[in-house]
């Protein structure tokens, strides 16, 4: 995943794009859980983080852009 400063230099629109990709992730990473096919557990609690991540850049981005109207 790209480190904090990476994220942000992106848009919100690549921002989005991200989380979308984070939370379908998610949803798989679910599946395989209930399934027990999931290899390594501890890369569920990684993409949760990350998408923490890019919300909370998202969130510090919209705050700027309405501070600035």
């Amino acid at each position: 995943m790209a480190t904090t400063k990476e994220l942000h230099d992106l848009s919100l629109d690549d921002l989005a794009r991200r989380a979308e990709e984070l939370r379908a992730t998610l949803f798989q990473d679910q599946l395989k859980l209930r399934t027990g096919a999931l290899d390594n557990p501890s890369e569920r609690t990684t993409h949760k983080r990350d998408l923490a991540r890019v919300l909370t850049v998202i969130t510090q981005k919209q705050k700027t852009a309405s501070a600035k109207k």
